[in-house]
């Protein structure tokens, strides 16, 4: 079965037991609720089935059309114009029954079924790119929360570490050693890191009610944090590629992208469409041949049931007017090249989103290494500085640069870890790979 179809079925459940634990939501359980969620994707669907049913009706529109009649009626005067004394005399009943089949059209009926084939793959290849949206959509709102959180945890120790300096200076201010302008910048410091802690806590608040809205849950979720373990090797190898590197791992993804890209598949099918469409048009200059056979019964009180003879009929009609046809086909070989000018244009912006993301998940993953570092020494540098606080040899302004620092490099590092997950999101779309350990593995080639 299908993994997709497997995920809206499994979405059902996991409402249940996302319910039953509260707030917290893991990031299959985000995806799965956005994809049940989504109304947006359950159009692209219906449009789907809606391409597979015009798709039967073109089936069903070759077999041979099948009609049956009847009739009723009474004369309430003879012919000469004489009321009638017994209606019954007068009654006359019948029943036929007719049969109809277009036997040549130039060939328009192979070339309407392949449009409509054409028309329900391109609604399917729709309905694809929709779902990867919603994925995506559900990732960047699952990590904007998650990010949010650890802000607000940073904002959180960024205003307890200015509490602290203030507490100590005013303790110092009292015993004379410090002047008012040190104190002052330590009131200074706290209320800007108050006032950047209640600025984390509206971002959070917004970012889990986008995430509640997109996954339509209840409840406010809990994010649960990813384990950025099982993507080191991979942002250790990103981190550390050559450029050689770079264009063989583009190389790679492009063969995946051109195969299974959406996008580019349904432009690829409006070009064989508008090829179809010329192909129909040159159809219109061929005559057309039908026939019909058509029986039936008729009942009199005179005469009783009576059966028509059968009749065949063959009906056909030759254009004469070429000119509206030759408007037509010239009218569809332009719609046909402007359609191969859409696939180069398609195929032209794919690769640039595919550049654009490989180079994303490269940077992202260089400024994962080189803000972890940053993180590292800016941790210890603080807690140098703030030794040297606590022993009056350091000042309010040596704290604050260093809380600072510190705060600023682990957002840093936040940002890059989540813009790398991020990166991810965008090729797993490109390439509309569900299996991430699949994407891992093409990363891990070049």
């Amino acid at each position: 079965m299908d993994r997709r179809f497997v995920l809206l079925i499994l979405g059902i459940l996991f409402c249940a037991s996302v319910f039953a634990e509260g707030k917290n939501l893991s990031l299959e359980q985000a995806r799965t609720l956005a994809l049940s969620n989504s109304r947006s994707l359950a159009k692209y669907n219906l449009a789907a089935r809606a391409g597979v049913l015009d798709e039967r009706s073109r089936l069903y529109g070759n077999l041979p059309s099948l009609s049956l009649g009847a009739s009723a009626s009474a004369s309430l005067r003879d012919p000469e114009g004489t009321p009638q004394d017994n209606l019954l005399d007068a009654f006359n009943a019948g029943a036929s029954v007719s049969v109809s089949q277009k036997i040549f059209e130039g060939g328009k009926t192979l070339v309407l079924k392949a449009i409509n084939a054409i028309n329900a793959e391109m609604a399917r290849k729709d309905a694809l790119a929709e779902y990867f949206n919603v994925l995506d959509s559900a990732d960047s709102a699952y990590y904007a929360a998650l990010e949010a959180a650890v802000n607000l945890e940073e904002a959180e120790s960024a205003l307890e570490t200015a509490a602290l300096s203030l507490s100590i200076a005013e303790l110092r201010r009292q015993s004379g050693m410090i002047g008012p302008g040190d104190y002052l910048k330590a009131q200074a410091d706290k209320e800007a890191r108050e006032t950047s802690r209640n600025q984390a806590r509206r971002n959070l608040a917004l970012n889990t009610a986008k995430l509640k809205s997109l996954t339509g849950m209840d409840e406010t979720p809990r994010p649960e944090t990813v384990d950025f373990g099982k993507y080191e090797e991979t942002i250790l190898r990103l981190a550390a590629i050559s450029d050689e590197g770079a264009d063989a791992l583009y190389a790679k993804f492009w063969e995946t992208l051109a195969a299974k890209n959406p996008g580019l598949a349904k432009a690829g099918l409006s070009g064989a469409k508008a090829e179809k469409d010329l192909s129909l048009a040159k159809r219109d200059y061929s005559p057309s041949l039908s026939a019909s056979f058509s029986t039936g019964i008729n009942y009199t009180r005179l005469n009783g049931p009576e059966t028509s003879p059968g009749r065949l009929s063959l009906s056909g009609s030759i254009p004469l007017d070429y000119w509206v046809t030759a408007n037509n086909v010239e009218k569809s070989r332009i719609a046909r090249d402007s359609a191969a000018l859409d696939y180069l244009e398609a195929e032209n912006s794919l690769e640039m989103e595919l550049r654009s993301a490989l180079l994303d998940a490269i940077a992202e993953a260089g400024s994962v290494v080189s803000s972890r570092r940053a993180w590292e020494y800016a941790k210890k540098h603080f807690e140098y500085i703030m030794e040297l606080y606590r022993l009056s040899r350091g000042s309010v302004t040596e704290l604050s640069d260093a809380s600072a620092l510190a705060g600023s490099s682990r957002s840093q590092l936040v940002r890059a870890q989540y813009g790398f997950l991020q990166a991810l999101s965008k090729l797993r779309s490109l390439g509309t790979i569900e299996d991430e350990k699949e994407l891992i593995r093409l990363l891990g080639e070049s």
